[in-house]
């Protein structure tokens, strides 16, 4: 078995302030995008080789059925590694921090936040990372 690559997908009751988080913070293009209405019921971003999907409630609803329910349970947590968290934690700026600046035990210097869904997302920079 051969994996080419994996795609986090994180259901939200609102796609467009995530995307909008990703896009005008992160510097993330929107690749794919299925409306809804007057709404986002699915986006997909990528940077580099970097790839999210964030995917509406009522869109899974429709989508997968009974499953979807299990979408509802909790926030995802997504690990990010980053060249420079400096840089990245200036483009968060505003982002609600969970999990202040830190240095692990493992080597990397992280910080936690919240996107605009309440998902959690750790950026880390691993090496020569800056003591603070």
């Amino acid at each position: 078995m051969s994996v080419k690559k994996l795609t986090p997908v994180l259901f939200v009751e609102d796609v467009e302030p995530c995307v909008k988080f990703w896009v005008e913070q992160l510097g993330f293009q929107k690749t794919t995008e299925v409306p809804d209405g007057n709404k986002l019921a699915f986006a997909m971003l990528q940077k580099s080789n970097v790839e999210l999907m964030y995917q509406s409630y009522a869109s899974a609803d429709k989508d997968v059925g009974a499953i979807s329910k299990l979408v509802r349970k909790g926030p995802t947590f997504l690990y990010v590694e980053v060249d420079n968290l400096d840089e990245t934690m200036a483009a968060i700026n505003g982002a609600e921090v969970v999990m202040p600046v830190r240095t692990t035990f493992y080597g990397a210097r992280e910080i936690g936040i919240k996107d605009p869904a309440g998902h959690f997302i750790t950026f880390a920079q691993f090496g020569n990372a800056p003591q603070h």
